[in-house]
């Protein structure tokens, strides 16, 4: 058999490049489509509402008042509404009874009051400290506990902490 050049195919590797370029392509405008979508969702619309915001506040006229579209907080924003809030409890072994994620009713009762109030509702127990071991077991002046409040029951807690002796219960 005589010697011979090997055969070669003109073109097959760039329409092979071609191909494999347009599949990246299509991959990327799919993975950016998808992260949009994932971004709009995950953003709990508060995206969607400000653009709708400041579309209606472009097409208002100057006498009209726009009304902002009634769009709910977001995870991370109700989030930060919240705060830990150190609550000293008046009797310990109801503290020892509570676990971190319980909910509880903070209530309030002053010396001489013939009635107690309820400071905070549905508090989210957050941390339960363990008493130190020098105090003994605590029963004396109560237990700590952290609860997840907003900003404003923090100060009525704080507030009626100082002045009254406190006690919870589990909702």
């Amino acid at each position: 058999m005589p010697p011979f050049d090997p055969l070669r195919v003109r073109g097959s590797g760039r329409r092979l490049r071609r191909a494999l370029f347009r599949r990246r392509r299509a991959t990327a405008a799919g993975l950016a489509m998808t992260a949009a979508a994932l971004a709009a969702a995950g953003a709990g619309g508060s995206v969607g509402a400000a653009a709708d915001a400041d579309a209606r506040a472009e097409s208002t006229a100057p006498g009209d008042v726009a009304v902002p579209s009634p769009s709910r907080p977001s995870r991370a924003q109700r989030a930060a509404e919240l705060v830990s809030a150190p609550v000293r409890i008046a009797d310990a072994a109801t503290v020892r009874l509570l676990r971190r994620g319980d909910r509880v009713d903070v209530i309030a009762a002053a010396e001489g009051a013939p009635e107690a109030r309820v400071v905070a509702s549905g508090a989210r127990v957050t941390e339960v400290p363990k008493a130190p071991e020098n105090i003994g077991d605590g029963m004396d002046g109560g237990a700590l506990i952290v609860l997840s409040v907003p900003r404003a029951t923090a100060t009525e807690l704080a507030g009626a902490g100082a002045t009254s002796r406190l006690a919870v219960t589990l909702c």
